[in-house]
């Protein structure tokens, strides 16, 4: 083949190769009645890597160019000039093209292999089926009758669940609010994007905390926001450094997750909490509060959420039934002041119409039961019970190479590991074993880190799994 690669452009080689066979097919370098040369011989003959023929081959196929069928090789398309042939779209080049930017790479290969293959998961950031209220929930369906509104519901939700969720987060987190300054999501991800798209804009600065689950969210960067991090140390993030960025940057927004917070497990304590009210005060800059775990306490000792000392109205707080009844309810709820709530509801509307009235009526009748305290305490303490075991099974393992403060909440357990390794190599060995976990650099800006979940596995896997990670960790340390 007559082509030779520009390495003087910036154009991938790809595109170069796709451009060069498609002036071919059209000057009739490449005639319709012989198939095009196979990915394997291409690459050979341009001495280029196959993956660059396939993305070539992609692409053209794609615009409608060639076809490709199994036993046939690669051929060009036989219609390529009739009046009825239908283009197919270059989808790759709408997916680039897209606003709103996809997961990042690790996480979206930790995503696929757990559908493809059967792990340890030390990886997902949910309960397990097994402290799922099964039982308690076929037993409401199996004895009362759903009476929920089958059509469109209010755009806030329903009233009769907002007005239950007001009273639970009364009586279990301290915050006194009412139906109408509650807005139902699906799940607290989407009242996260709710907030981003409706309440900030392009250049608007925000802060998050380092690491943080938000830390490497996707949807900061496609709305355009500039991002600044605190870091989280033993006691959260230091009020101290919002200040700092505040003079600097005039922060915008606030995004905390104060009660064990994801991934370190920290509990934000209550001086540092007050400094961070008044100085949203002060300035005027609303704190959006993220609380999935707060009635997580291992304790027993009271894990109010910021919220519940929020005074003046300065704290959207988010919550939901994922990571203390069943992620698949996708109940959610955002408490705040009620033109926030009713800009949120009008665009949730415009995205869904609302939420499913018989997951809200499943919530609304379970969480008004004596049937919660029930599984709230049951739940504890198995959590309790699985973090002692994932406790000892690093203390075992991993043999004083590992430094973690001891969660008091939550579902996750936050790793430095004290020998140097490379990130990937260590998660691709992991999976080889069997076992798969979360790579810090997803989270935080240190290297070094690791995030283990104890929510998703049973005692025996949680210490079979860690004994897995030990094992690739020490092979690769002999490696080096």
């Amino acid at each position: 083949m007559d082509w030779k690669l520009d390495r003087a452009v910036k154009k991938p080689i790809y595109k170069q190769l796709a451009e060069y066979i498609e002036h071919g097919i059209a000057d009739g370098t490449f005639p319709p009645d012989k198939p095009l040369p196979s990915e394997r011989k291409l690459a050979s003959e341009l001495n280029v890597n196959r993956s660059t023929v396939v993305s070539a081959y992609d692409e053209l196929e794609a615009n409608g160019l060639i076809e490709r069928k199994r036993g046939s090789g690669t051929t060009i398309s036989k219609d390529i000039w009739g009046v009825t042939k239908k283009r197919v779209p270059s989808w790759n080049q709408y997916i680039k093209a897209g606003s709103f930017l996809p997961n990042v790479p690790v996480m979206q290969r930790i995503h696929k292999e757990l559908t493809v293959q059967k792990l340890i998961n030390l990886a997902s950031g949910e309960l397990s089926e097994d402290l799922f209220p099964t039982r308690f929930l076929q037993e409401i369906i199996s004895t009362r009758v759903f009476d929920g509104n089958l059509g469109y519901d209010h755009p806030q939700g329903n009233e009769n669940l907002r007005d239950t969720i007001g009273k639970h987060v009364g009586i279990y987190r301290g915050i006194e609010t009412s139906p109408s300054s509650i807005l139902i999501t699906s799940g607290a991800q989407q009242a996260l994007h709710l907030v981003v798209q409706c309440l900030l804009k392009p250049g608007d600065a925000i802060v998050l905390e380092d690491p943080s689950y938000h830390y490497g969210l996707p949807v900061f960067k496609s709305a355009g926001l500039k991002t600044f991090f605190l870091p989280v140390n033993r006691d959260g993030i230091n009020p101290e450094d919002l200040l700092f960025l505040h003079k600097r940057h005039r922060i915008k927004m606030i995004f905390l997750n104060p009660a064990f917070q994801n991934p370190t497990g920290v509990f934000l304590p209550e001086n540092r909490r007050q400094q961070i009210l008044e100085l949203s005060s002060q300035h005027g800059i609303p704190v959006v509060e993220d609380d999935p775990y707060s009635l997580t306490a291992f304790t027993g000792e009271d894990a109010s959420p910021l919220k519940s000392m929020d005074q003046h109205g300065n704290v959207l707080y988010i919550s939901s039934l994922s990571k203390v009844v069943a992620s698949g309810l996708r109940i959610g709820w955002v408490i705040g002041p009620k033109p926030v709530i009713e800009r949120l509801a009008d665009a949730k509307q415009q995205v869904d119409f609302g939420h499913g009235s018989f997951a809200q009526w499943m919530a609304n009748e379970f969480l008004k039961s004596s049937y919660f305290s029930i599984h709230i305490k049951s739940l504890v303490k198995q959590l309790k019970q699985r973090r002692n075991q994932i406790v000892t099974s690093m203390e075992t393992y991993l043999r004083g190479d590992a430094d973690f403060q001891v969660p008091q909440g939550g579902i996750h357990l936050w790793c430095k590991l004290k020998k140097e390794y490379n990130e990937l190599q260590l998660l691709e060995a992991s999976i080889k074993r069997g076992v798969i976990y979360v790579p810090g650099a997803t989270m935080g800006s240190e290297a070094g880190y690791v995030r283990f979940t104890y929510a998703r596995e049973t005692e025996e896997k949680i210490d079979e799994g860690i004994k897995k990670f030990a094992d690739a960790f020490y092979a690769m340390d002999k490696k080096l």
